[in-house]
């Protein structure tokens, strides 16, 4: 065996326990002491074979280039070792893909060409560099290949809290998609011998979803991006943040678009006039009970299945709920503590305002069946990159991502949301709750 083949194996057995780690990691489980320890000690086995492995397929390539021929075999003339391509198949978690794919673009200065050889070279997945080596850069950025946006969106699920309690997601049909929905069910009636049975219908109407585009920015330092080699921990917080802000971009609009122009109509004005019930002035457990109750009525009283209903709501008024007590000082609702209120579970998001309200001091909160919610998805997603654009930080202050050494990475997403049956949203208005907390 040669010396580049040998350093490539016994590269790859590192890296396969290395991701055995970091697939650990990715699933929720912190490293212990010991294993923080093994990560780092392979990391630098692996980065002291990547230099090793570099100076030997030099030498190499230096022999062939230098050498006679001699003979051909019956496969011809023997090809120098570095034309075979060092990539690794261990199964990447969600999201993962998009971020080395990212990384190895901006490290590559936008030549896909050299991000492509990057990866065969650096011990990437083999899909990741097969990926750069095959998609085709546009005006628009360079199109994800399906399979990673796919990856992408499932990653979504835990960081969107209308994705995580429940709505469905379903493939755009050339960026549309209807889907039939029953206004009123047929009538059913007992007759008599010989009598005729009435004839009645369904009544239907139509949930119609088209693609809006959504473009999330996201500012990553460029030490980060830089970084060589295959790192878990660097790609992990790459597409941590990359979905972290398509996710809270996702959450504003679902929950409060208005329909209008170009975006998206959220929750908040799907809902009926007869389900947007205003809290109650007087903020005592009996009238904050009858309010809750009042829009769970909203859905039961119109036959939603409540097995797929939950709670949205900002932090502020989760909290003021959970610290309401009786007279005798007992919680008023005990089970927020296991994640449950009045029997269905809660979900919190600061993309629920609280600045509303001619004094600014109000919230909402929504009660939802979010099984009969749809994410109307193009599977498709465009990223781009800049190192000298501008972007607006959470003051509005603008910032130039030249002067801060970061690259400004650009998704673009198609996608509409909308439920089946607007009876299945009640929506609480005018709740201070906690506004002085």
């Amino acid at each position: 065996m040669s010396q580049v083949l040998k350093l490539r194996s016994e590269r790859a057995q590192l890296n396969e326990q290395l991701q055995a780690l970091a697939v650990i990691e990715s699933a929720g489980t912190a490293l212990n002491a010991e294993q923080l320890k093994q990560f780092t000690d392979l990391e630098s086995q692996i980065n002291a074979l990547t230099d090793k492995l570099a100076r030997a397929e030099a030498a190499e390539r230096i022999s062939a280039a230098s050498a006679v021929p001699v003979s051909e075999g019956a496969q011809g003339i023997n090809g120098p070792p570095d034309s075979r391509v060092t990539t690794s198949n261990t199964p990447l978690p969600p999201g993962i893909a998009m971020a080395q794919m990212v990384r190895l673009i901006v490290q590559a200065g936008g030549d896909q060409r050299q991000a492509a050889e990057l990866a065969k070279q650096g011990g990437y997945s083999g899909e990741v560099a097969m990926a750069l080596s095959t998609v085709t850069p546009g005006a628009g950025g360079v199109l994800v290949p399906e399979n990673f946006s796919t990856s992408v969106i499932e990653s979504l699920r835990p960081r969107s809290v209308v994705r995580r309690m429940g709505a469905v997601s379903l493939p755009l049909n050339n960026g549309n998609l209807t889907i039939p929905r029953i206004l009123g069910n047929t009538s059913v009636s007992y007759i008599g011998t010989e009598e005729d049975i009435a004839v009645t219908d369904m009544s239907f109407a139509d949930l119609k979803l088209s693609a809006k585009k959504a473009a999330a920015i996201v500012p990553i330092s460029n030490d980060l991006l830089a970084y060589a080699g295959v790192n878990p921990r660097v790609d992990q917080q790459v597409a941590n943040d990359l979905t972290v802000s398509m996710g809270l971009s996702e959450d504003l609009h679902f929950l409060r678009g208005s329909g209008t122009g170009v975006l998206p109509k959220g929750l908040r004005f799907w809902a009926i006039p007869g389900n947007i019930v205003a809290a109650p002035a007087a903020i005592t457990i009996q009238a904050v009970d009858l309010f809750l109750g009042g829009l769970m009525l909203r859905l039961e009283a119109a036959n939603v299945d409540l097995a797929g209903c939950g709670w949205l709501m900002a932090p502020r008024s989760i909290r003021w709920l959970q610290s309401l007590r009786d007279g005798n000082g007992n919680k008023a609702y005990p089970e927020i503590d296991t994640g449950m209120l009045k029997g269905y579970p809660f979900a919190l998001t600061t993309q629920v305002p609280t600045n509303l309200g001619d004094l600014g001091d109000e919230s909402e909160i929504y009660f939802v069946n979010f099984a009969d919610c749809y994410i109307g998805e193009d599977m498709n997603l465009t990223v781009t990159m800049s190192t000298e654009a501008s972007y607006k930080d959470g003051e509005g202050n603008v910032v130039s991502a030249f002067q801060r050494d970061q690259t400004l990475i650009r998704v673009i997403s198609k996608h509409d949301f909308g439920p089946r049956h607007v009876e299945s949203i009640a929506i609480g208005t005018g709740v201070t709750w906690g506004a002085g907390m």
